[in-house]
């Protein structure tokens, strides 16, 4: 028989030691936060708690002592990771092709890692640099060599977007070998890019589906180089299936209309959204807003959005010419979106579940128990900022969004100000003491 003084003693340690276990329980907790997670409908303070790359648990009042390492999130925003879904970053060392951007494995398309976490981005989407010949070169140069979640839109010209000349050999728009290629890749390449054409006609658009149809994926499209003009309607109408994206939505303007060659503007000459928009978009045709070095403008922008035309998707086009102009990097692209009078939450939304169901992955831009733990955590500043669009006109705004913190896969990837680590002190001798 165990004396009683042993017994409680007994007891006592097998409580701690339950405790201590508990204790472990999770690796990372972000506290006091104001988490937006448009998926699971989720707007309001909470904590949400990491264990092994994981989401444990989203709620409220999470007891701090029961994590390894508890981040102090209060007066920030807590979001899935965004989501970039048009960039470029087929980074490499080939001769400049694309207009003299060397989009395709050269140094046109950047790296990475060196701008996706910085704005708060854990998945990035390649948007065309590769074809069905060199894909395999992009995949092992890049994509097994990032941090960074890099999926892909597959070009429909076999040499990917290697040069304008290129763009127009449509009897390398091969839907099956794309299609082939793609099979190889099913859960990184997420659909096919169709671009740059100058030909009358819709044939890589019509090849892109092809290719679509044989895998079950998307197109996204960069339409608008014919003379003369090919009718956006047509293309939405006739062409399109739902699920297809329209990207680089606000770019040229009322006046563009009126030259011969060149991208249609969704909006006319009295800066009214076409009817036929509204249409396409309520009929499941996805619009990304692909802003680009020369892609966005503000005239375009604003008088749509004010109409209720608002993107499906956020993205940057982000390249070599595009990241020092007036795109700049995610967060400054959703930032504009907020200055032309977006709330925070249709901004998350655009940024993180949206393009996730665009490409198929809803896995991803959510916060759910379970989720691989893709979260930013942002702040809003409050200040004038002066926001620029591909013309270099100016829009002035008083919010930015700013990423503070950025965990990919539950590693802490990026951290602007040091709010996850101990303070110097506490854990090196102080001299003296």
């Amino acid at each position: 028989m165990i004396p009683g003084s042993l017994k409680f003693l007994s007891s006592l340690v097998l409580t701690v030691f339950a405790f201590s276990l508990h204790a472990q329980e999770i690796d990372i907790l972000l506290k006091g936060g104001h988490v937006i997670d448009p998926k699971n409908h989720i707007n309001s303070k909470m904590d949400v708690a990491i264990k092994d790359g994981k989401i444990l648990r989203v709620a409220a009042n999470i007891p701090a002592n029961t994590s390894k390492r508890t981040v102090d999130a209060t007066g920030f925003y807590v979001s899935p990771g965004f989501i970039d879904m048009h960039v470029h970053v087929f980074a490499g060392t080939q001769e400049p092709g694309f207009t003299g951007f060397g989009i395709t494995n050269g140094f046109g398309s950047v790296a990475p890692d060196d701008f996706s976490f910085r704005s708060g981005v854990t998945t990035m989407v390649d948007a065309g640099s590769s074809g069905w010949r060199d894909f395999h070169t992009f995949k092992k140069q890049t994509i097994d060599n990032s941090q960074t979640r890099v999926l892909a839109f597959i070009s429909i010209a076999g040499n990917g977007m290697l040069g304008t000349v290129h763009a127009q050999d449509t009897t390398d728009m091969n839907p099956v070998a794309t299609a082939f290629v793609m099979k190889e890749y099913p859960d990184i390449i997420v659909g096919i890019k169709a671009h740059h054409y100058q030909g009358h006609s819709f044939t890589p658009v019509d090849r892109a589906i092809a290719a679509g149809k044989l895998t079950d994926k998307p197109i996204i499209v960069d339409f608008g180089s014919a003379t003369p003009k090919l009718s956006i309607e047509e293309l939405f109408m006739k062409h399109f299936r739902p699920g297809d994206i329209f990207t680089h939505t606000y770019s040229g303007g009322a006046a563009t209309d009126a030259l011969p060659g060149g991208r249609e503007s969704v909006v006319d000459a009295n800066n009214k959204v076409k009817p036929f928009i509204f249409e396409a978009q309520k009929s499941g045709r996805i619009f990304d807003v692909g802003h680009g070095g020369g892609a966005f403008v503000w005239g375009t922008a604003i008088n749509s959005i004010k109409q209720g035309f608002l993107p499906n998707t956020i993205s940057t086009d982000l390249y070599r010419s595009s990241r020092n102009a007036g795109m700049k990097d995610m967060a400054n692209v959703m930032s504009k979106f907020l200055a032309m009078g977006m709330s925070i939450q249709d901004v998350i939304l655009r940024s993180t579940w949206n393009p996730a169901q665009v490409i198929k992955h809803p896995e991803l831009g959510n916060l759910s128990v379970g989720a691989e733990a893709d979260v930013t955590v942002f702040n809003l500043r409050d200040g004038k900022f002066g926001y620029m669009d591909a013309r270099g006109s100016v829009l002035n705004g008083t919010k930015k969004l700013e990423a503070e913190l950025t965990l990919r896969a539950g590693r802490i990837a990026w951290d602007l100000n040091g709010i996850s680590g101990p303070q110097w002190d506490a854990i090196v001798p102080v001299s003296g003491k």
